[in-house]
């Protein structure tokens, strides 16, 4: 591709793409991102593209790779255009019959289609599947619609007009304004105005300015990010280019952690495109103003999301925060005022540019406006990456959206904004998810992990688990954090083993809001909010493990017994067979028995029982139905 040297040249080439591409010619869109290539997405690309070869259909049809689709349950996903046939849970073994059936005779392959598990009928587009009908897909949008390796796919699609405009148009503090009147906020965790942030570093003194786009993305159970930067990576670099020229800056970092190699694949790709045709460098569109950029990839550590510690890292020490203020943005990378936004912050831009400010503030509610990218995980029928307005309430992501909780099991709780965040219960189903009502709640927004549980969740395992990875996360730098998480550790320990005492409960709560209260960064902070909520809104469960030496989710191992009631055992020796202990005894139409001095408590037996033979005696309150 030729260097780009004016606005005028990147329409130009705009429309020499766009007229180069036929919009009725077929194509097929496989989505490539991290799940679908876990689920064989690879091997189905290469058997449909073997068998397009084999049809003479090369020259006639276009193959696709992209980023994430979103409906990660259903994966790998395909998408047929013109038509806009979605095809979902695709097998290598399908590809002859999509090549055969609806590429050469245009027929539908009924049994691939989504079938909606209400009504049973087959859809068709991928708009109108439930999952995404109640989206509103602002930056996902264009996830499965492009290449992510192919510049040519972006720009055709409007890509870096936004920062043709900002160049040509806008002074750096109009462009702030812009940011400012759309009310975008940090969408990182804390919620800070972005165009506030950008106004403090812009009036920062210093000729040397920094940008960092954070994409060290470590909750359990979170991909948003990952999964923009895959499928999409040219929409963070235009955002984080026009962020730049608003600070003044003119060099940028991405930091993203090792475990992301597709992201930082695609993310390498679509920098050094930027150089070659001239967006990146001296000069950019004849404005008289350069940047560069380039990747730094952590080594995977929780508190390098703080950006105090991404900061500690990139300038290569060890991955510590250091008190605040001041500021990243009076005092960042090297000294210098340097501008830290999440990845989806950064994506967000764009958008607010081409569409305006008026029309992005119009979207969420009074105080958080825009869209947010949740990934929805758990206990939930469908798992995936859901972009909504914000003040959406729980009950239209879980049960409209996330299709409810399988095998009609009753929802118990949602924990929101990681391993930070808190468990929020069913009384608060329809509670609006956003900024201030989540906090509210003793939860937070965080980067957007949502993860959903059961009937079957013991709430007081949960803050143990959560306190367990944020001591192995923790740097251990600040005394409340560092000893503060270990001691509560060691109370849900006791608590989950049936050694806790009753006072117990409240030593919980006096250390863990001293962990929040005298931490030195927001690691601490919030470590406690998984325990804090759970007191909150689950102390009975609490109580039931210390009074009653009983777990009422039947999780905790020490709390529960295995037994098969001999009126419901068939004899069948399936249990039997599974159980690695062998702790299962009996022959055929004997009743089988459960050496308790054996039994590992495993719940192979329970799992495999198709005769409710086998029950979990939760404690000893446990009575036999």
């Amino acid at each position: 591709m030729k260097k780009i040297r004016t606005p005028d040249e990147l329409e130009e080439l705009r429309k020499s793409i766009l007229d180069s591409r036929d919009p009725s010619e077929a194509s097929v869109s496989i989505c490539r991102g991290t799940g679908c290539t876990a689920s064989g997405g690879e091997i189905l690309t290469a058997a449909l593209e073997d068998e397009i070869q084999k049809n003479g259909l090369k020259e006639k049809v276009q193959v696709r790779i992209t980023g994430c689709h979103g409906f990660c349950e259903q994966g790998p996903l395909v998408v047929i255009r013109p038509q806009e046939i979605f095809y979902c849970q695709v097998k290598p073994e399908d590809a002859k019959e999509i090549v055969s059936e609806t590429l050469m005779k245009g027929k539908i392959c009924e049994r691939l289609l989504y079938s909606d598990p209400v009504s049973k009928e087959r859809v068709i587009q991928e708009d109108k599947v439930p999952f995404y009908k109640q989206q509103q897909r602002i930056l996902l949008e264009n996830n499965g619609r492009i290449d992510p390796t192919n510049i040519e796919d972006y720009i055709a699609l409007g890509g870096y007009g936004a920062l043709t405009r900002v160049l040509t148009q806008m002074s750096p503090e109009e462009l702030i304004e812009t940011i400012k009147q759309s009310g975008l906020r940090g969408r990182g965790g804390a919620g800070f105005p972005t165009g506030r942030k950008w106004e403090i570093c812009r009036r920062a003194p210093g000729d040397l300015k920094y940008i960092i786009c954070n994409a060290d993305e470590g909750d359990p159970g979170a991909f948003q990010d990952r999964s923009l930067l895959e499928g999409n990576p040219h929409s963070v670099l235009e955002g984080m280019l026009i962020g730049a020229y608003a600070v003044g800056a003119r060099e940028g970092y991405i930091y993203v952690r090792k475990e992301y190699p597709l992201a930082v694949k695609n993310v390498g790709i679509a920098i050094r495109q930027l150089k070659e045709c001239g967006l990146l460098g001296k000069d950019i569109l004849n404005s008289g103003w350069g940047f560069t950029m380039k990747v730094d990839r952590g080594a995977g550590a929780f508190v390098c999301g703080e950006e105090t510690g991404l900061l500690a890292s990139i300038e290569g020490r060890v991955g510590e925060p250091r008190p605040r203020p001041p500021y990243p943005t009076e005092s960042g990378l090297w000294g210098k005022p340097t501008n830290i936004n999440n990845v989806k912050t950064w994506a967000s831009v764009p958008v607010v540019i081409e569409r305006g400010a008026k029309w992005y503030s119009g979207i969420g509610t009074e105080t958080s406006k825009g869209t947010m990218i949740f990934s929805l995980v758990g206990k939930i029928n469908n798992t995936g990456l859901v972009e909504v307005p914000m003040g959406i309430t729980l009950r239209k992501l879980i049960y409209t959206i996330g299709g409810g909780i399988p095998r009609g099991k009753k929802f118990k709780a949602v924990q929101t904004g990681g391993p930070s965040g808190g468990c929020i219960p069913e009384s608060l189903i329809d509670l609006a998810v956003d900024y201030e009502q989540l906090t509210q709640a003793g939860s937070i927004m965080g980067s957007g992990g949502m993860i959903v549980m059961d009937e079957d969740t013991c709430m007081v395992d949960v803050g143990r688990y959560f306190m367990n990875f944020l001591k192995e996360e923790s740097c251990g730098k600040c005394v409340p954090c560092r000893e503060g998480i270990v001691g509560c550790l060691e109370i849900l320990d006791n608590i989950c083993t049936g050694k806790g005492k009753i006072e117990d409960i409240s030593l919980l709560e006096e250390i863990s809001e001293t962990i929040r209260d005298f931490s030195l960064c927001a690691l601490g902070q919030t470590a406690p909010n998984p325990v804090l909520s759970g007191l909150r809104y689950f102390r009975s469960e609490y109580e039931a493990h210390i009074e009653e030496k009983r777990c009422p989710a039947g999780v905790c191992k020490t709390l529960i017994e295995y037994v098969i009631d001999p009126d419901k055992c068939k004899a069948c020796m399936v249990c039997l067979k599974v159980c690695p202990p062998k702790a299962i005894s009996g022959k055929k139409k004997e009743p089988h028995k459960i050496d308790k001095n054996n039994c590992t408590k495993c719940g192979a037996c329970f799992d495999v029982c198709k005769f409710d033979a086998v029950v979990r005696q939760r404690g000893k309150l446990w009575k036999m139905n």
